[in-house]
């Protein structure tokens, strides 16, 4: 289909949301904020600025009814960048959001009403992590790319202990890591199997936990006409999250024989570039950063490990979508953009660019050539993510619980229950 064509339909099922949206009083009609239809529409993120140029010219070209002017923020600055930008009635139309700021946006979004933009398309055309995008609401975002969380590990080191393959299930590593620990005289852990047990230098650890936990059927944060709730209270999933909690706390427990990790090492990626470490659990997008550390290093890719005999596979992901702010002055166009930035050519070298996996179906289905591409295409496929009401605020949480159990303070099962009042809480503010 032409571009021409494309926009027309877009176009069409623009106005038709817009119109939707109008009749609900989502935006209100008025002199001052009538739909803008096609011109300039400003999009905000933390993307730098020399990565997305290229490929927004490139788009701007290709659609030369309306142009998309894009304005790098900082990480640290972008949340009160923007509510100042709000706050003065001028902010951008729409913006890169990430799964994990999702909850904190959502009631500065414009969501796409399910009567536009059917469920089942969705879910047909999006792999399932983007669903941490979707509410009874609508949908929040369009997905864009997934930074699936992987096992990298040091080849030369399986390589020495004769150990062909790594491990494709926690049963196997709980196998291994006795025998990839290496000890001193003074029976001090020097090198290490895996980083797992701690929060604070396992890099990722609120992650891999919750990546743990949803492999065990639970998906942290639920949601029902518009309420949420957290689910780490649910005793429906084939595993309870306490069972799940000591398991990773083992990995710091020196009465265990899976004990791996101790407060004495670095960060867990600091350790993998030193080669102390034979296992580190990291997202595809670090892949260039831990070849640069250590160039020398025989580093491979490996999917998350999985429970044996599950009903299904699992991993963690971040997500990063394109949505709409309410205060937009231009939705039509902004609409408009960004359909045709997630379903043509623009979603799949955003994520290129990104070192990561696209978010649509078709796209995961045309793997990069290089060795490592493949692993991070196919984890895309069934990796989840949740709705992190508060990012620093979970990590707590998370460490809260982690650390408890460790220090003995706590049982595993009221780690958990304390974790659970404390997320419910989070979710209601």
């Amino acid at each position: 289909m032409k571009n021409f064509q494309l926009v027309t339909i877009i176009v069409f099922i623009a106005l038709a949301v817009f119109g939707i949206l109008v009749f609900s009083g989502a935006i209100p009609i008025g002199k001052d904020n009538a739909p803008g239809g096609l011109g300039t529409v400003v999009l905000w993120g933390t993307v730098k600025t020399q990565t997305i140029t290229p490929l927004l010219e490139e788009f701007n070209n290709a659609n030369p009814t309306f142009v998309v002017e894009y304005i790098q923020k900082s990480v640290e600055s972008f949340n009160q960048d923007l509510l100042e930008a709000l706050a003065e009635g001028n902010g951008p139309d729409m913006f890169f959001l990430p799964d994990n700021l999702a909850f904190h946006y959502a009631n500065k979004i414009l969501p796409i009403p399910f009567t536009s933009y059917p469920l089942a398309s969705f879910k047909n055309n999006f792999a399932g992590a983007g669903e941490v995008f979707l509410t009874s609401k609508g949908i929040l975002a369009f997905p864009l790319s997934i930074d699936p969380l992987v096992m990298y590990y040091n080849r030369s080191i399986l390589d020495a202990e004769g150990i062909i393959y790594p491990p494709a299930f926690w049963d196997d590593l709980i196998s291994l890591a006795p025998k990839l620990n290496k000890k001193d005289d003074s029976n001090k852990i020097i090198k290490s199997a895996v980083a797992l047990g701690h929060f604070s230098n396992v890099t990722h650890a609120k992650d891999i936990l919750a990546a743990l936990f949803m492999q065990a059927g639970n998906g942290i944060v639920t949601e029902k006409d518009g309420i949420f709730n957290s689910s780490l209270n649910a005793f429906n999933q084939k595993y309870d999250l306490a069972s799940i909690l000591k398991f990773y706390t083992d990995f710091a427990d020196p009465g265990k024989n899976v004990y791996s990790w101790n407060k004495s090492f670095p960060n867990s990626d600091s350790a993998f570039s030193r080669e102390d470490l034979a296992f580190y659990f990291g997202y595809a997008s670090e892949l260039l950063s831990l070849i640069d550390r250590n160039p020398n290093q025989n580093l491979a890719v490996a999917p998350f490990p999985q429970i044996k005999n599950a009903s299904f596979k699992l991993t963690g992901a971040q997500v990063t979508g394109i949505a709409f702010l309410s205060s937009s002055k231009n939705f039509t166009t902004a609409f408009t953009a960004a359909s045709l930035m997630a379903t043509g050519d623009f979603a799949s070298k955003f994520a290129t660019a990104l070192g990561i996996a696209p978010a649509r179906r078709d796209l995961l289905a045309i793997k990069p050539p290089d060795s490592y591409s493949p692993t991070f295409y196919n984890s895309s496929l069934y990796a989840k993510s949740w709705l992190d009401p508060s990012p620093e605020d979970t990590n707590n949480i998370f460490r809260n619980m982690i650390d408890g159990v460790l220090s003995n303070n706590m049982t595993a099962e009221n780690a958990i229950s304390d974790a659970n009042a404390k997320l419910n809480l989070l979710l209601l503010k």
